[in-house]
């Protein structure tokens, strides 16, 4: 009889005491069938954006980046980069809200910042907005949607749809 590495070792490990071991081999990996629901607003849907801004799969919610445009616009909000946080952090409020989370269940963000020197101006809003701190990467960017200086995704337990 062949005996697997893992038998070997408990052969090797056991000394005398090793008998004949037979491996069960391993189980088929677990198949969850996965069905997004793409989400949309009134206020996106004019935009006629290719992608939607959040997708459903079981209780998770993946929210696209959101940039700090004032919504149903390109027009970003006025102000630098905290206006901008603000106004891409509001956004993704909406897009929760309208399916069933909020920030208070955002677990992860992914940040997308133009210039990094901005970090310290984007944590100020940032702490004003998840207490929890969920967690978080961030990054620089050689350039952002429509000129944005901050883009925002997050990933959020939603009650399934």
């Amino acid at each position: 009889m062949r005996r697997s590495p893992r038998a070997l070792l408990a052969c090797a490990l056991l000394g005398s005491a090793c008998v004949s071991v037979s491996e069960s081999p391993a189980p088929p990996p677990v198949s969850t069938p996965l069905t997004p629901v793409y989400a949309t607003s009134p206020s996106t849907e004019s935009l006629a954006l290719p992608f939607s801004e959040a997708v459903r799969v079981g209780d998770l919610l993946f929210v696209s980046g959101q940039i700090g445009n004032l919504p149903g616009t390109f027009e970003l909000a006025p102000g630098g980069i905290q206006a901008e946080t603000k106004q891409a952090l509001a956004n993704i409020a909406a897009i929760l809200e309208r399916n069933g989370s909020s920030l208070e269940r955002v677990a992860k963000c992914t940040v997308f910042l133009l210039d990094m020197n901005e970090w310290p101006a984007l944590n100020e809003i940032w702490v004003t907005v998840f207490p929890n701190k969920p967690a978080r990467s961030a990054l620089g960017a050689s350039g952002l949607a429509k000129g944005a200086r901050v883009e925002i995704e997050c990933i959020a337990a939603s009650d399934a749809g």
